[in-house]
């Protein structure tokens, strides 16, 4: 047997000698992996991949673009709860080891063998190196590389340094990398708002960030904010009342439907594309911050309001039958995954929800959503469907068991049927004193089209255009008492170098002699015919371009007066805000200032300033248009905007294609120009009965200026020098009553001779096919 004494020198030899090997076998990996280590200096200036971030004028964050969510955030800025929450859960002695903590590694195996949640060993810096420079890879060479890395980094950064990174290196779910991203991602909050309760929620997600975040498991989330709180009260980071708080506190998640939040995907696609032009693929990752001209409740009013248009008037349209039909069992269970199944190409579109009917009859129809609400639709919410649940509907349009719909809540908080419109919009609001555009939305919904229709589709502006045209011709003798006569007329196939062409008012009639305000007021398109005819159509060509219209988008043929040509709503926008701003022309912008990660400016607009180098018309001109606009407003197209407003500084004029292909709305308040356009992307005539600017567009510009200038105060617009007033009418000094043009194409009245106004008795003659083009559209 042994001696006791000799079988403990065998031993502590033993343990002497595998330490030594192992100390050994440590320098040996030391000598060799150490130097082939990444430098890690580059850390002490850390600079993550940051999105293209894109705000409103009042910082309200509208877009992002790129790989990661990430806001990068200094340590002096992140909340204490946040850190504590993160130091209390993921290491405690963070701030008392050298970068391995082996009294943490010793607890955690502990943990482990005793069973219960599971606790890791990597400190903090071992996940900055491992984040930052390895893979997730479960090896023992990996974990080598880890500890040896941790080594470094600790030798190199500061502790401050390490646990900044940290905070805004990890992912957390949802494309959100860092703490500051992540609370903006499930709070909709800045990382500074956050309370106790929220932050341990956030520093629950390291650990699962894909399964175990609170969008896509709230039951684990929240057992694992619980734990962190337990971490937090153990460790000394709050007290025990404060930990009972965070636990009873009730969590608010960010609403990805939120009914608040500005709509601004149009606006922040076009940033996007401005953006990449001048930066190239470096706008990803470099972290630049947009500013816009944006406000964010004006964007909202703008979005809601062309929704409202649009639907309002697919409410008017024929139904075009459910979108999909599924086979549902009657297994309670087997319907939940048969509803979650036909639902799956169908999303919500915002407030257009879509449903599966369970049961339909003429006065009832029980349906189910995806989130599991049943709902009832009766009395008028069937009066889209009626069609469908006829007997006699055929079987693409037929309301039955299966069928998935689209429904909406009505102001009354009951459902009704709806469907989602083919027809389109836009809709843009510039402020005219400084070209800043304020609101734009270019389309119904950009999910579902990426066309902005504000700066991409070139449509008729019908009558709305008119304003140009008479602009002109107060500079050639005509006042808003000019009598023009309203009457028939006809241009033989001689006269227009092609067919016959004889254009007609909208509604078909005609009221004789009447002044030129009222002639505008009442949009009538014999009047303009003759005004155009009289001034010179190469004339009102040219004055057309002073507004920022494309001379070649408007062929000078007689149609132009009607707006036969080709503008977008943009331009229309630009257009407008001559008349607004007294005569001056200024381009709209959507960026106001960009900033790289460091917070220095790379450009930076400056607002132009309303002077004689961006005149465009005549201030006295400018403030003559204004006030036949008012009229238009008062009293003619455009009175339920100002019956719908009361305001006395609202100026505008509707638009109706040919055919009511397009509609339009152009007015404006001195610091807000509107246009709202509808029709569809392929030209037809919108609905059986047709439709107006004034039935369509009009509502829509009216829904956004409730809310643009509720608490504006009416504008007056003081009088410019070179005008004079007699007989309750204002003219040009120079052509008063007796000294302009008097009157135009009356039998019985004197007609001033055309030749000393354009210099030309008839428009210039087209080309056959062009002026057969432009002719057949107003038959």
């Amino acid at each position: 047997m042994v001696p006791i004494r000799k079988l403990l020198k065998w031993t502590a030899v033993t343990a002497a000698a595998g330490a030594v090997s192992l100390l050994l076998v440590g320098g040996v990996a030391l000598a060799v992996i150490y130097p082939k280590l990444p430098d890690v200096s580059s850390l002490s200036d850390y600079r993550p991949k940051l999105p293209l971030r894109i705000f409103s004028a009042e910082g309200t964050l509208i877009g992002e673009f790129g790989e990661e969510r990430r806001t990068l955030t200094p340590i002096a800025s992140i909340p204490k709860s946040m850190k504590d929450a993160v130091l209390a859960v993921e290491d405690a002695r963070f701030y008392e080891h050298g970068g391995v903590d082996s009294l943490g590694l010793m607890r955690a195996v502990l943990a482990n063998l005793r069973g219960g949640m599971r606790q890791g060993a990597s400190t903090i810096t071992q996940q900055v190196a491992r984040n930052v420079y390895l893979s997730s890879e479960r090896t023992l060479s990996r974990k080598v590389y880890e500890a040896l890395l941790a080594f470094k980094l600790e030798s190199r950064l500061s502790k401050d340094q390490i646990l900044e990174i940290y905070l805004n290196q990890i992912y957390l779910g949802n494309r959100a990398y860092g703490f500051a991203a992540a609370s903006e991602v499930y709070f909709g909050k800045p990382l500074q708002d956050i309370t106790v309760a929220e932050a341990a929620m956030l520093a629950g997600l390291p650990k699962s960030p894909g399964t175990a975040n609170p969008i896509n498991s709230p039951s684990r989330a929240r057992a694992r904010q619980l734990h962190v709180i337990d971490r937090m009260k153990d460790t000394g980071f709050i007290t025990a009342a404060q930990a009972d708080e965070a636990r009873q506190e009730p969590l608010h998640l960010r609403d990805a439907s939120d009914p608040n939040r500005p709509h601004a995907e149009y606006v922040a696609e076009t940033v996007r594309q401005l953006m990449y032009a001048q930066y190239g693929d470096s706008i990803y990752t470099r972290g630049l911050s947009v500013q816009t001209t944006l406000v964010a409740a004006d964007q909202q009013a703008a979005y809601r309001s062309l929704r409202k248009g649009i639907m309002d008037y697919e409410r008017r349209q024929t139904y075009r039958g459910p979108e999909a039909f599924a086979d549902l069992p009657d297994d309670p269970k087997a319907l939940d995954d048969a509803v979650d199944d036909a639902l799956a190409d169908h999303p919500d579109n915002d407030d257009v929800m879509s449903a599966v009917v369970l049961t339909a009859a003429p006065k009832l129809v029980t349906a189910v959503r995806g989130n599991g609400d049943i709902l009832q639709i009766t009395g008028d919410g069937l009066r889209l469907g009626q069609v469908g649940l006829s007997d006699k509907a055929g079987p693409s349009i037929k309301v039955r068991r299966g069928a998935v719909i689209r429904v909406m809540k009505t102001p009354r908080n009951t459902w009704e049927m709806a469907q989602l419109p083919e027809v389109e919009g836009a809709f843009v609001a510039v402020d005219p004193r400084d070209g800043a555009i304020k609101a734009m939305v270019g389309g119904f919904d950009f999910g579902k089209s990426k066309m902005n229709r504000v700066t991409q589709a070139w449509r008729q502006p019908g009558s709305s255009f008119k304003p140009f045209i008479y602009s002109a011709a107060l500079e050639k003798g005509f006042t808003p008492a000019t009598v023009v006569n309203d009457a028939p007329l006809f241009f033989d196939a001689a006269t227009t170098g092609g067919q016959p062409w004889e254009p007609k008012n909208f509604e078909g009639t005609y009221d004789g002699p009447m002044s030129l305000r009222h002639a505008l007021q009442e949009s009538k398109n014999l009047v303009t015919i003759r005004v155009l005819q009289s001034i010179g159509t190469e004339y009102a060509q040219d004055w057309i371009t002073r507004f920022g219209f494309d001379k070649d988008k408007h062929p000078a043929y007689l149609p132009m007066g009607l707006g036969a040509g080709s503008v977008t709503p943009m331009q229309m926008a630009t257009a407008y805000s001559v008349f607004a701003n007294g005569g001056h022309r200024v381009d709209p912008h959507l960026v106001m200032r960009v900033t790289d990660r460091d917070g220095k400016v790379l450009s930076e607009v400056t607002p132009p300033v309303l002077d004689e180098s961006n005149r465009a018309i005549p201030e006295r001109n400018a403030y003559l248009m204004d006030s036949l606009l008012q009229s238009v407003m008062k009293g003619g197209t455009g009175a339920k905007a100002y019956q719908a407003l009361k305001r006395d500084d609202i100026y505008g004029k509707t638009g109706t294609t040919n055919d009511s292909v397009d509609t339009w709305f152009a007015a404006f308040q001195p610091t807000m120009v509107g246009i709202a356009w509808v029709g569809y992307d392929t030209p037809r005539k919108l609905g059986v009965r047709g439709e107006t600017g004034g039935s369509l567009s009009l509502p829509i510009w009216v829904g956004y200026m409730q809310a643009a200038l509720k608490g504006v105060k009416v504008a007056e617009v003081p009088e410019p020098a070179g005008l004079m007033h007699a007989d309750g009418e204002v003219f040009f000094d120079d052509y008063g009553p007796g000294r302009g043009v008097a009157s135009l194409g009356l039998d019985a009245a004197p007609v001033v001779p055309v030749e000393t106004l354009a210099g030309e008795q008839v428009a210039p003659v087209a080309p056959v096919e062009e002026r057969n083009r432009i002719l057949d559209m107003f038959k």
